[in-house]
C-alpha cells in the first residue's frame, strides 16, 4: 500500500507540474466546485441518495472520522481517504465511480492535493462570509498601457508596482492572473470596436453611426469614462440588466403549466428595470421582493416587488390538487 501511494504521489506530482495552480488554494473558489460537480450527487445533502453514510458538503463530513477513516486529514494527503480514492488505480475503490460518467482532471486532483497540504482550510458558504479586501497583486513583467482608459500613449511599456500605473486596480488582478496562466494582454481594440462592445454589454443595443463617429473623434483622456457614464444613464441599461434577473426568477407572461394560462405581472418587470436604473441598494432590492408587502407603510412599488413570490409555476384545477 505504501509503495502504491508513493507511485500515485509521483504521478500526481508530474500532473501538478503540468498545470497551473494558484499560490493559495481556497476551498470555496477551487475545491467546493470540484466536489459539487463530481461528489455531491452521492455524498451531498440528499440523504435519500447518499452512499456509504459519507457527506462531503459539510465540515463535519469532510473532516470527522467515519468507520476508522477520515476523508480529509489536514496537511496529509496520503492519510486522507478522499485523496486516496481519487488517485487509486483500483476500479472498485476509484472515485468518482466510473459508472457515474464523472471524472477528475489532473488539475482537479492537483488542487485537492495542494489544498490538503496547505492545511485544508474550510470555508462556509460565500454569502455568509464577511467581505475582505484582498492585497493588490504584484507583477514584474512588461505591461501594455491602455490609452482609451488611461490616456497614455498606446503600446507604452512600463514595469513595476500596479499601484502606480493603473487608474483601476482591477487591472492589476487581471494582469497577475494572465501572468499565472502564461498569457499576454491583447492589444488595445480600435475605438469602433470598443464602443460596440460597451454598448452591447451595457444596453444590449448597437451604437448609432453618430455615436460611433463622436466617440472615434473624441481624443480626450476621459472619452471612455464619459461613454460609460452615458450608457449607465440610459434607460436601456436597466432593461439590459433586468434580463438576467428576470431569467433567474422565472418571470414569464404565462403560468408554465397545463394550459399555460396568461398572467399579467408586467408591473414586476417594470419594477426590476427601475431598480437597476435607480441603482437601488442590493439589500433593499432583495428585501422588497421577499416581503415588500409586509414592510411598514409599504409603497405600491414595494408591494409590486413581492410579485417575486408568485413567479413559480401555478395551476388552476378547481381544488383538484
Amino acid at each position: 500500500m505504501v509503495a502504491m501511494l508513493c507511485v500515485l504521489a509521483g504521478l500526481d506530482a508530474r500532473a501538478a507540474s503540468s498545470v497551473s495552480l494558484p499560490d493559495k488554494v481556497r476551498f470555496n473558489r477551487d475545491i467546493r466546485p470540484i466536489l459539487s460537480d463530481n461528489c455531491y450527487a452521492c455524498h451531498g445533502p440528499d440523504k435519500n441518495k447518499r452512499k456509504a453514510k459519507l457527506r462531503l458538503d459539510t465540515r463535519e463530513g469532510l473532516f470527522d472520522d467515519l468507520d476508522g477513516n477520515r476523508p480529509v486529514v489536514a496537511g496529509q494527503p496520503a492519510q486522507s481517504e478522499l485523496f486516496r480514492r481519487i488517485t487509486t488505480s483500483d476500479a472498485d475503490d476509484r472515485m468518482p465511480d466510473p459508472a457515474s460518467g464523472k471524472t477528475l482532471s489532473p488539475r482537479d486532483v492537483a488542487l485537492i492535493k495542494k489544498w490538503i497540504e496547505q492545511g485544508a482550510k474550510w470555508e462556509g458558504h460565500w454569502a455568509y462570509q464577511p467581505p475582505m479586501r484582498p492585497a493588490v497583486p504584484e507583477f514584474s513583467k512588461t505591461v501594455i498601457s491602455r490609452s482609451v482608459i488611461s490616456g497614455r500613449k498606446s503600446d507604452a511599456a512600463h514595469t513595476g508596482s500596479p499601484n502606480t500605473d493603473y487608474s483601476n486596480l482591477i487591472d492589476a488582478f487581471i494582469r497577475a492572473q494572465l501572468e499565472q496562466e502564461g498569457l499576454r494582454p491583447s492589444r488595445e481594440a480600435d475605438r469602433r470596436t470598443l464602443i460596440r462592445r460597451l454598448s452591447f454589454d451595457l444596453t444590449g443595443l448597437p451604437p448609432t453611426p453618430e455615436e460611433v463617429a463622436s466617440f472615434t473623434q473624441d481624443k480626450t483622456p476621459q472619452a471612455y469614462e464619459r461613454l460609460v457614464e452615458r450608457l449607465l444613464a440610459s434607460p436601456h441599461y436597466g432593461e439590459r440588466m433586468a434580463m438576467h434577473w428576470l431569467d433567474l426568477v422565472r418571470y414569464a407572461d404565462t403560468d408554465g403549466f397545463h394550459a399555460d394560462n396568461y398572467r399579467s405581472v408586467w408591473p414586476y418587470r417594470d419594477y426590476i428595470i427601475a431598480a437597476f436604473n435607480q441603482n437601488l441598494p442590493f439589500d433593499r432590492f432583495t428585501v422588497e421582493q421577499l416581503a415588500g408587502d409586509l414592510l411598514p407603510n409599504a409603497t405600491r412599488a414595494q408591494r409590486i416587488a413581492s410579485t417575486y413570490n408568485r413567479l413559480s409555476r401555478t395551476t388552476e384545477e378547481g381544488g383538484a390538487q
